[in-house]
Formats: structure tokens, C-alpha cells, sequence
């Protein structure tokens, strides 16, 4: 499936990331700025927060519990379509995400 991370400064990263692989993940290996994942993927951390695009939000659905808390101590400001890139999973409903990366 194809992703693009949309950058504060109007730069554009996209790739080709195979069903499965969280998004924090698919950014580390895609050399995204802001996105850095120090705990890996185990929700102890808010360090791959992102903003889903408006026209994505439904498709990628509500943070669970957890990772709502967690999104409370994110760097960046908080917004209705805020979630943690490492609990969003490649698949082929999500085909074309676009992912905004926050500035702090």
C-alpha cells in the first residue's frame, strides 16, 4: 500500500509499505523527520505522534484508551485526528493514508 507523510514545511514523503507494518515503523524505515519511536511500538512513549489527514480519519478510526493517554503527553498539540503512528497498521483499506507530521 502507498502512505505519504506530509511535512510542516510543504515536503512530502511517500512510500510503498507492505500489509502489516505499523506506521511508526514504515517511517523510521522511510527516514521521516519527527517520527522517531524510542519505545518501539509498546505505547510507552508519544514520539510517532501524527495527525491523520480529515479525509483519512474515519478509514483509521479512534485511538483505544492507552493510546489516548498517551497522546496527552505528545510534544505537539493535540487534535481531533491525533494517533500514534505505531498503532496504525498497513492494510489494503488504507490504501493512500496521508499522515501529517506535527511540529513541536
Amino acid at each position: 500500500m502507498k502512505v505519504t507523510w506530509k511535512l510542516a514545511d510543504g515536503r512530502e514523503i511517500t512510500a510503498e509499505v507492505r500489509d502489516g507494518l505499523n506506521m511508526m515503523e514504515a517511517a523510521v524505515a522511510n527516514n521521516v523527520p519527527r517520527v522517531i519511536g524510542e519505545c518501539g511500538g509498546s505505547l510507552s512513549c508519544a514520539t510517532c505522534h501524527v495527525y491523520v489527514d480529515d479525509t483519512w480519519a474515519d478509514k483509521v478510526g479512534q485511538p483505544d484508551r492507552f493510546e489516548d493517554g498517551m497522546l496527552d503527553v505528545a510534544e505537539a498539540e493535540r487534535k481531533p485526528t491525533s494517533r500514534l503512528s505505531c498503532q496504525i497498521k498497513a492494510g489494503p483499506a488504507l490504501d493512500g493514508l496521508v499522515l501529517h507530521v506535527p511540529e513541536p
